[in-house]
């Protein structure tokens, strides 16, 4: 019994961390974020989908000569901008 309760918290475990995993983001989501990223006067960057925290990540953006990174809420508007270090 103790072998299929430690068996079950290992997989549930490994189900939770997986579905909150990043993941690449489509093209009709890459075609709305390049929009969302050049209306945020930015170009370029990393895009990702965060599951766990839902918003859409872009790393690496250019803003005015800088780097940033810029998260998204899933309606593409934009949530935070961030000087990279």
């Amino acid at each position: 019994m103790r072998t299929i309760l430690a068996s079950a918290t290992v997989l549930a475990a490994f189900v939770g961390t997986a579905l909150a995993a990043d993941r690449p983001v489509t093209d009709d989501e890459r075609a709305k974020l390049v929009s969302a990223i050049t209306a945020a006067g930015c170009s370029g960057g990393k895009m990702e989908w965060d599951q766990g925290d839902r918003e859409f990540e872009v790393d690496d953006a250019i803003c005015e000569g800088r780097r940033y990174e810029l998260k998204f809420n899933p309606d593409y508007s934009l949530k935070s901008k961030k000087l990279d270090s």
